[in-house]
């Protein structure tokens, strides 16, 4: 496989290569567990899971996922409602387990906790002290960036920029605003753990370090997050582990994906713009929205609207569409593979739109064809691309029979055809018409041929 993927710290597209032949370790920076995921959320796990498919066809790949079980948000959550710390983070690790499910996200490998991690981020914190890198001042401990020359290599930015970054705090004990906490003072009421400085807790962005090296080693392969952490978090990232480990690099090659807004504005509370995946897989089939998440390029900025589910649930409509009624040969189904195009554009940096559009020109073709043989032959290697997006799981037949909130059911579609058919059979045009435009209406289109009526939601 010749993938080539946009490496963030070279700032171009280039040709992966694994550190160990046939082997790919990858970390990807999960949730931090104190509410429910948000689409914005959903496409990094939805995108990187993509990335692991393609990559699991060629390679032996470990691939790693956190949760970050220790935060100030989720000190804040627990004191809100009252509900103990443990409580919060066991519910919404299962809910967030359970909502990227819904969107076909497979189970990573690994997927660490920070709170069963903390010995290993005191002993990297202890090595970090040891060389020089980072200091004790008023029972915290921070990194101190003017001791790392590459500092700010992969945010392209210099110090005086960063004094400006999004979560730099100014704190008195500092010896320059830019250096960033590894471990803080605990009071009694918030959760903490005993070290060489005080009961503490660990800061964000040791966290990640220390979990990596645990579970894929001092360097790995691929290390993806979204566009929102490259600083400080992965700015941070970089600093502490090169130094921990001599100055070896903490990953070849850093991902991440575009931005995603809600009706071309930031998703915020304050706006009340915030779509819950959580909420959102209630009323939606969760792969319709794995596909509008995957329907842009993933460094692309992503907006979101009802526009973009409604775009994806037809695009679905046209492939299940494609594929319906086809009884393909169970050995020639497992052994079909994805149309070479379609593979070369996932490998072209994962060109999602590409990949699609690759799939629609095999659906177009299959509903041309005529020959039975060349119909199941198409429709195996259109399931087996589909299997690799994660989309087209289900059934055709179920998938049309499923309708959206406010549309017509397929057993309400089915109904108003054996009427429509009953009528024509007793040349009751009239009728007959006013369901096909009343079906019409409502978003159906219904194909008559020479084996039956079929139909499907009108794109």
């Amino acid at each position: 496989m010749a993938l080539h993927l946009h490496d963030t710290m070279r700032g171009k597209k280039v040709l992966f290569e694994p550190l160990v032949a046939g082997k790919v370790t990858m970390y990807l920076c999960g949730p931090t567990v104190y509410n429910y995921a948000h689409i914005g959320n959903a496409r990094p796990a939805v995108v990187f899971d993509l990335l692991a498919r393609l990559l699991r066809r060629s390679y032996e790949l470990t691939f790693a996922r956190n949760f970050t079980d220790v935060d100030d948000k989720i000190n804040a959550a627990a004191i809100e409602t009252g509900k103990p710390i443990g409580e919060i983070t066991a519910h919404y690790i299962r809910a967030y387990v359970d909502d990227m499910g819904a969107l076909g996200v497979q189970s990573p490998d690994i997927e660490p906790r920070a709170t069963e991690h903390i010995a290993e981020m005191v002993e990297m914190i202890t090595t970090l002290i040891d060389k020089g890198f980072a200091y004790e001042a008023e029972s915290h401990v921070l990194f101190d960036v003017a001791s790392f020359d590459d500092y700010g290599k992969l945010s392209r930015r210099d110090l005086r920029q960063m004094l400006a970054g999004a979560r730099v705090e100014v704190a008195p004990y500092k010896r320059a605003p830019g250096d960033f906490v590894l471990w803080k003072p605990s009071p009694p009421e918030l959760p903490g753990w005993d070290s060489p400085w005080g009961r503490g807790r660990p800061g964000w962005h040791i966290e990640c370090s220390a979990m990596a090296e645990k579970h894929l080693g001092p360097t790995i392969d691929i290390h993806a997050g979204g566009q929102d952490l490259v600083f400080p978090h992965h700015e941070n990232e970089v600093a502490q582990s090169t130094c921990a480990h001599g100055g070896e690099p903490f990953a070849h090659y850093w991902l991440h994906n575009g931005f995603l807004s809600i009706d071309s504005t930031k998703m915020s509370k304050s706006l009340g713009n915030v779509l819950l995946v959580h909420d959102m897989v209630r009323t939606n089939p969760g792969e319709v929205i794995r596909l509008a998440l995957l329907s842009a390029h993933y460094r692309q900025p992503l907006d979101w609207s009802d526009s973009t589910l409604e775009a994806a649930r037809r695009m679905l409509d046209r492939l299940y569409g494609a594929v319906r009624g086809i009884d393909i040969d169970t050995q020639l189904r497992q052994d079909a593979a994805p149309p070479k195009a379609f593979m070369a554009a996932l490998e072209d940096d994962l060109n999602t739109p590409k990949a699609l559009a690759e799939m629609f020109a095999l659906a177009k073709k299959l509903n041309k064809a005529k020959d039975e043989t060349e119909r199941q032959s198409l429709a195996a290697g259109l399931l087996a691309a589909g299997e690799l997006m994660g989309l087209m799981q289900g059934e055709a037949e179920d998938w049309f029979a499923s309708g959206a909130d406010g549309e017509l059911s397929g057993e309400d579609i089915d109904g108003l055809l054996q009427e429509r058919e009953d009528a024509r059979m007793n040349k009751d045009f009239v009728l007959a018409d006013g369901i096909r435009d009343r079906l019409a209406a409502a978003g159906i289109t219904i194909e008559d041929g020479a084996d039956g009526t079929r139909w499907r939601r009108s794109a």
